[in-house]
């Protein structure tokens, strides 16, 4: 660069222009500047997320735990790892290359296990102990080490859009399993694999938009719910089946 500018210079001088030394600086100084704005605008976006960005990451992370919790913590941590989004301090430990392994791997096992008819609600059962819960953990570690209550507040969110996406999964599935062909599970399950990834994606891209999404998924669930009451109360007591340690609980219950 300085070559180049001694150039333009001594060709100045040539045509009986001289300018000074410090003019050459300043120059310089200028073009050292826009280079360091376009090498700015070459780097990430930002460095840390805006409040707008954590809070609907809390959110996508608790949603999307209800009904994917491996994928979830999988494509977080990947996303970090690679540098596509700056994770908070409290879910940099998703970047681990063992966490990412274990992920990774359950993530296989449950994207099987979800194509297969009645195998699909026996596995939400056994996962339900843990999505629901862990969509509110996820959620705390948004904020869980800057602050304590936003902390509290994003568990108390993530763990309550865990329990509602879980729940409209887990009645949709009770539903269709009610039909004997294996077709409707398939794109059922197809549906919410890439659910989860839009889900991620526009969270962490366009938090504005997820903002609006997510009220629409809710009031979408909530119709769902109502709409399929019995197959919900079938849920209800399979799962009290399940942690009551396998004892029947009669139909009317």
């Amino acid at each position: 660069m300085n070559d180049w500018l001694q150039s333009v210079v001594q060709w100045l001088h040539s045509i009986g222009i001289h300018p000074t030394t410090d003019g050459a600086a300043a120059v310089g100084n200028a073009v050292g500047q826009a280079g360091a704005a376009v090498g700015g605008a070459v780097a990430p976006v930002v460095a840390k997320m805006d409040m707008p960005s954590l809070l609907a990451l809390a959110a996508a992370l608790g949603w999307a735990s209800g009904f994917r919790l491996y994928a979830v913590v999988f494509l977080t941590g990947a996303m970090g790892y690679v540098g596509w989004i700056p994770l908070p301090e409290g879910l940099k430990l998703l970047m681990h290359p063992a966490v990412l392994a274990a992920s990774g791997f359950m993530l296989l096992v449950e994207f099987f296990a979800d194509k297969i008819p009645w195998v699909d609600s026996l596995w939400d059962s056994v996962n339900a102990v843990i999505r629901i819960p862990a969509g509110a953990l996820l959620a705390a570690g948004v904020f869980g080490a800057d602050s304590g209550t936003m902390g509290l507040v994003a568990g108390l969110l993530g763990g309550s859009l865990a329990a509602t996406s879980f729940a409209t999964k887990a009645t949709t599935r009770a539903a269709i399993n009610s039909s004997p062909e294996p077709f409707s599970n398939w794109l059922a399950s197809f549906f919410e694999d890439g659910l989860v990834v839009f889900v991620m994606w526009l969270a962490t891209q366009h938090p504005l938009a997820f903002a609006i999404v997510l009220v629409l998924m809710l009031l979408v669930s909530v119709l769902l719910l109502v709409v399929l009451y019995k197959f919900l109360k079938l849920v209800i007591r399979k799962l009290r089946a399940f942690f009551g340690g396998g004892a029947s609980v009669p139909e009317g219950a």
